[in-house]
């Protein structure tokens, strides 16, 4: 397990944007750095995920072309870019790590029991 800490949530209106940052110790020790989301009452959802080795970056069907999941390695940290906020994005979201380098293979990368560090998770509400 890693040590993760994310922030930057917040309330934002609808078609507005926000940032969200996860920052690890040393992020050379993952393979898989992902945003997870989760409602009251839901099962957390995978909402994208980035492979830290090569870049390659995996997003959830309802986020694409408006989220943008990056890493600086040299920060050890990743990012959810979130545009085009819409009022069904509002939940809690969490970082996720994890050192399994196969995620990538039938969509793995989304499901929660795959990843064995989480951060404490930051809120964000979307609303007018």
């Amino acid at each position: 397990q890693v040590q993760l800490m994310d922030s930057g949530g917040g309330s934002e209106a609808p078609g507005g944007s926000l940032s969200l940052s996860c920052a690890t110790p040393d992020i050379t020790k993952i393979r898989f750095m992902a945003w997870f989301r989760q409602t009251p009452g839901k099962e957390r959802e995978g909402v994208a995920a980035i492979y830290v080795n090569w870049g390659t970056t995996y997003y959830a069907d309802s986020v694409k072309g408006r989220f943008t999941i990056s890493k600086d390695n040299a920060r050890h940290a990743a990012y959810l870019q979130m545009n085009s906020l819409k009022p069904e994005d509002s939940a809690m979201y969490y970082c996720a790590a994890a050192s399994d380098g196969t995620l990538w293979y039938n969509n793995a990368w989304s499901v929660p029991g795959r990843y064995n560090s989480w951060g404490q998770g930051t809120q964000v509400t979307v609303s007018s």
